[in-house]
């Protein structure tokens, strides 16, 4: 019963179409190579991400403005992927579910459990939006 639910949370972020990235040589392979802003979803079992997180990024993903690619990672359940992924985000604390924003291999900004937790998915999802147009904005404009 566990593996059928786990499998129904990766599933929802994989419909948004969010690439897996399974094992620290997937994290590796495409994390550091992707060019623009790419937004890496720590997926978690977590109450707060069923109720906030996931919904919140369906949400935010209508936005007119959103990274050119998304990827996540599974804590708890892909925990060296996990892990890896975490070392690319310079000096922030591990946190799940979280959102990290990297742009051309480098990490820019970071969104954490603590800002998810106890927040409707509506407040998540503006706090995401927020991070979208600060950061994939500067992308959009240079492209013109």
């Amino acid at each position: 019963m566990y593996d059928i639910l786990i499998q129904q949370m990766r599933d929802e972020v994989a419909r948004l179409g969010a690439q897996e990235l399974r094992t620290p040589a997937d994290v590796d392979a495409v994390l550091p190579n992707s060019k623009g802003t790419t937004l890496v979803v720590i997926n978690s079992t977590c109450g707060c991400a069923a109720g906030a997180a996931r919904p919140a990024l369906a949400k935010a993903l209508q936005h007119s403005v959103v990274p050119d690619k998304l990827v996540t990672v599974f804590a708890g359940q892909d925990k060296e992927a996990t892990a890896r992924a975490r070392e690319y985000f310079t000096d922030q604390p591990p946190s799940s579910p979280s959102f990290a924003i990297m742009r051309d291999g480098k990490f820019i900004h970071m969104i954490h459990r603590y800002q998810i937790e106890g927040h409707t998915s509506d407040q998540v999802a503006a706090t995401i939006i927020h991070a979208f147009d600060k950061t994939c904005v500067a992308e959009a404009k240079q492209v013109v």
